[in-house]
């Protein structure tokens, strides 16, 4: 009995010229969107913020309109590369458009962390520049996309303009949402209540929030460790 025919996992699977530089970087830089899933579920569970739920959501329904108008254009990929599926859009340029535009409306428009007695948050040139720096790996996982052949300067430009207007329709709608009071009530349901989600990373600097926390319950066993010694000394 013959084995069955093999076949790579395409997801992660990309072809390059091995004896170039460049090329061996634009292998890698496919590989971000997997990278940011990762950070999304990373953050998800560590933080439970419903501002982190809305993002990936958003990022999701992305990816599903990517899938829908490869199947409805079914443009295909530069003949270079023989791999299955459609090559427009671009959904690595779609993925990252839309991160680097949600993120810059974040960081710019809806993120206003609060100053406290030992930490000055980020300010807005600090966050200019975080907004700039996704700006630049976006742009720079396009490039890649074109020239490793997986697809034409046009699937990359319209696979572009489809993660920006996404991005902005959802940014828009998650606004609405919050002006609205949907969102405070979505946090008092049943069920995110009991997995814990939460609505601080608008207003706090969760780092230094975390970092705050931790330093009170740091001085409370200091105190009574210092008040336990002083009870022993006072017996003896």
């Amino acid at each position: 009995m013959d084995d069955p025919p093999l076949t790579s996992f395409s997801l992660t699977h990309v072809s390059y010229d091995a004896s170039d530089p460049i090329a061996y970087l634009c292998a890698w830089l496919a590989l971000v969107p997997q990278v940011l899933c990762v950070v999304y579920a990373t953050l998800i569970w560590s933080s439970r913020e419903v501002e982190i739920f809305l993002m990936f959501a958003g990022q999701m329904g992305c990816e599903g309109l990517n899938f829908l108008l490869k199947r409805l254009i079914k443009g295909e990929r530069p003949p270079r590369i023989k791999t299955k599926g459609y090559g427009m859009p671009s959904s690595h340029a779609q993925f990252v458009a839309f991160f680097c535009v949600y993120l810059t409306l974040f960081l710019l428009f809806r993120h206003s962390p609060h100053p406290s007695d030992t930490h000055t948050p980020t300010t807005l040139n600090e966050r200019i520049l975080l907004a700039l720096w996704s700006i630049l790996l976006a742009a720079t996982v396009c490039a890649s996309r074109v020239y490793l052949h997986y697809h034409t300067v046009n699937q990359v430009l319209v696979g572009c303009a489809v993660g920006t207007v996404t991005a902005l329709a959802w940014f828009a709608f998650t606004t609405v949402a919050r002006r609205h009071g949907w969102i405070r009530w979505a946090l008092e349901s049943r069920e995110l209540m009991m997995l814990r989600v939460r609505d601080l990373v608008v207003e706090e600097d969760l780092a230094e929030s975390g970092w705050e926390r931790w330093r009170n319950v740091s001085k409370r066993r200091n105190l009574g460790i210092v008040n336990k010694s002083a009870a022993k000394t006072k017996r003896r």
